[in-house]
C-alpha cells in the first residue's frame, strides 16, 4: 500500500510511520512541526519508500500520485499544547479533518481518525466502553481538544455514511514510550524527567485519580489491526490496566532510583477523575490486547531519556 499519515513527526505518527514501512508498505509523511520534531524522522533519511512534506494540513490539501490509505493524527495532543495553542487544536480537528477525509475520497482511499479517549470527558461509565458518550464540559479550558475530537468523530462517520467511505475511528488512551517529548505535560515523561534530575514528581491534588498506560509498541499495533479491518465504528485501543497517578509516581521513582520524592499541587480544570478502556471489541474485533507490562515500558522509556534527553 501507499498510505498519508498527517502528524508524522509526532510522538505517535512516528511509530506509526516506522511501523508502515516495517509491513513493506510505501509511506508519505506529513507535518507541519507545531508539535511534532523533525528528529522524530531523522532516522528514516533517504529512505527509499518514505517521502516527506512539510505542511498545515488545516490548508488545501495535496499529494501526488495514488494513496490506499489516509491516517490522520495531526493535531496538538498533550494538555500544555492544546491549551498553549487552543485555536490550532480546534482548526486541526475541524478543518484539518475535512481536508484529510477529501483527500481519502478524492484518491479512493480508506480513513482512519486518531481520536482519543478524552471524548469520555470526566467519565460517569468506569470502564468506558464505546457506546458511553462522553462527559464532557464544552466551554472549559479542556474543551478545545475534547471537542476537536468529538467533531472530527462525527464528520468522519458523517462522510462514511453519506459518501459510503471506508473510514475507521480509533480513540486512544494515555500512551508512552521512546520519542516523548520532554515535559511536554504528560504525565509519564514529566515524572521520568523529573526524576532524573533529581527533582520532586508534581502529582495533582492526592494523586488518586486513575490512568491506564499503553506502550507506544501495542497501541501501533493495535492501530494496524484496526486499519486494516472491516470496522467503521470507534474502537477504544488501550491497556485496561488502571493505576494511580501516586502509584505511578512511586514505581518511577523505584526505576529510576530518585530520591527527590514527592511535590502536590492543586488539581487543574475538569480534570478526568477516572480513566480505563474497555477493549472487549478490540480483543474481540481485532484480535488485539496489550503486551508490554508498565514496569517493562517505563524501563524501556526511562533508558529512552537517560540517552536522548537528560545531558
Amino acid at each position: 500500500m501507499r498510505v498519508l499519515i498527517t502528524g508524522a513527526a509526532g510522538f505517535l505518527g512516528s511509530h506509526l510511520v516506522d511501523r508502515f514501512l516495517a509491513e513493506g508498505h510505501d509511506v508519505v509523511g506529513m507535518d507541519n512541526f507545531l508539535t511534532g520534531r523533525p528528529e522524530n524522522l531523522a532516522h528514516l533519511a533517504g529512505h527509499e519508500r518514505f517521502k516527506f512534506i512539510k505542511h498545515d494540513v488545516t490548508e488545501f490539501l495535496f499529494v501526488d500520485g495514488p494513496l490506499d490509505g489516509v491516517l490522520h493524527f495531526a493535531s496538538p495532543a498533550s494538555p500544555i499544547d492544546y491549551l498553549r495553542l487552543p485555536i490550532q487544536t480546534l482548526k486541526v480537528g475541524s478543518l484539518g479533518t475535512h481536508k484529510a477525509l477529501g483527500l481519502a475520497r478524492a484518491k479512493g482511499a480508506r480513513f482512519l481518525l486518531a481520536s482519543t479517549s478524552e471524548v469520555y470527558g470526566d467519565p460517569q461509565v468506569h470502564p468506558q466502553p464505546e457506546t458511553y458518550w462522553g462527559h464532557v464540559n464544552p466551554v472549559g479550558p479542556r474543551g478545545v481538544y475534547d471537542e476537536a475530537k468529538r467533531f472530527a468523530e462525527a464528520l468522519t462517520m458523517a462522510y462514511h455514511r453519506s459518501h459510503s467511505m471506508p473510514t475507521r475511528i480509533i480513540r486512544i488512551f494515555n500512551t508512552y514510550g521512546p520519542r516523548m517529548r520532554e515535559r511536554d505535560g504528560r504525565v509519564v515523561s514529566n515524572f521520568i524527567v523529573q526524576a532524573l534530575r533529581g527533582e520532586p514528581l508534581t502529582i495533582y491534588g492526592e494523586g488518586t485519580q486513575t490512568r491506564s498506560f499503553c506502550f507506544v509498541s501495542d497501541l501501533v499495533d493495535g492501530i494496524y489491526r484496526l486499519f486494516l479491518s472491516e470496522r467503521a465504528d470507534p474502537t477504544n485501543v488501550g491497556n485496561p490496566g488502571e493505576f494511580t497517578i501516586r502509584e505511578l509516581a512511586q514505581i518511577i521513582l523505584r526505576l529510576t532510583g530518585s530520591t527527590g520524592g514527592i511535590q502536590q499541587e492543586p488539581l487543574p480544570v475538569d480534570d478526568p477523575l477516572v480513566r480505563k478502556p474497555d477493549i472487549t471489541i478490540a480483543r474481540d474485533v481485532l484480535g488485539w490486547k496489550p503486551s508490554v507490562e508498565l514496569e517493562e515500558g517505563l524501563t524501556r522509556t526511562i533508558e529512552y531519556f537517560r540517552s536522548t534527553i537528560i545531558p
